[in-house]
């Protein structure tokens, strides 16, 4: 581990809304999650009906160049919507799950849990991105994959360069631990939050961590900055900016939070 300090170690990742982070990392530039459409209702039969309430802050055109997506998974329309299943089409690289990863096409790759995979770095090197595990909702990997499909998070790693966790859609801290155990200590947790429920799934049942697991978690990790996301512009989540201050200071850790 880097002897330098936290705040040295510590790149800037710009939040657009919802899940979607935008950070360049050893000289390459990283999107989870992307969201642009515009407010709006996304019918799915059979599912929950999914509400967005607020537009990103900014569009597409804002980010540059992209060199890969960090896709938690492709099913939800909150994790990925129209603009941004159309914007997959212009970056070299997604990493996904491995079902995902078949459903997208030839620019994607799925990620097993702990499977990793080589980038090289423009400046030589390389980046080392792990999926690891996460589960969408209580129960069982099986109960829970049944009813919302597959998720995966991911660690960035490389000679020289801060750790990074971007946790995707995540409710168990116990997977948590166990990336903890192969990781920590993470530098910056790129944590999905926001306490996401639906009363017709998991009888209402917390889907994603809630802001007092949020803490929780960067805790477990070790985590020198946590940056938040997906707390915010959809109505299906129960918790959001307020809420996520306060359990980062009630745990003592409000320095560690870095709010997009």
């Amino acid at each position: 581990m880097s002897a330098t300090s936290p705040a040295s170690e510590q790149f800037p990742v710009r939040v657009f809304g919802g899940p979607t982070a935008h950070f360049e990392y050893g000289g390459l530039r990283f999107l989870t999650d992307p969201t642009f459409d515009a407010p709006g209702d996304y019918p799915r039969p059979g599912h929950p009906l999914l509400v967005k309430t607020a537009p990103a802050s900014g569009s597409p055109a804002d980010l540059g160049r992209v060199d890969v997506v960090l896709l938690s998974h492709d099913e939800h329309a909150d994790n990925l919507d129209n603009s941004g299943r159309a914007l997959l089409a212009d970056i070299p690289l997604t990493l996904t799950t491995p079902a995902g990863g078949r459903r997208l096409g030839d620019r994607a790759k799925g990620l097993a849990d702990w499977e990793s995979i080589e980038l090289d770095r423009p400046g030589g090197g390389t980046i080392t991105v792990t999926g690891v595990p996460a589960l969408h909702g209580p129960g069982t990997r099986e109960e829970v994959e049944a009813i919302v499909g597959q998720v995966v998070g991911f660690v960035l790693t490389g000679e020289g360069l801060p750790t990074v966790y971007v946790s995707g859609d995540n409710a168990s801290l116990d997977m948590v631990k166990e990336i903890a155990e192969r990781f920590a200590p993470v530098d910056t947790a790129i944590l999905f939050a926001g306490a996401p429920r639906f009363p017709v799934v998991f009888d209402g049942e917390l889907i994603v961590l809630d802001s007092a697991q949020a803490a929780e978690a960067a805790k477990i990790l070790g985590a020198r900055r946590v940056v938040p996301v997906h707390y915010d512009s959809w109505a299906h989540f129960t918790e959001g900016r307020d809420e996520l201050v306060a359990a980062f200071t009630t745990a003592g850790l409000a320095g560690r939070l870095q709010m997009g």
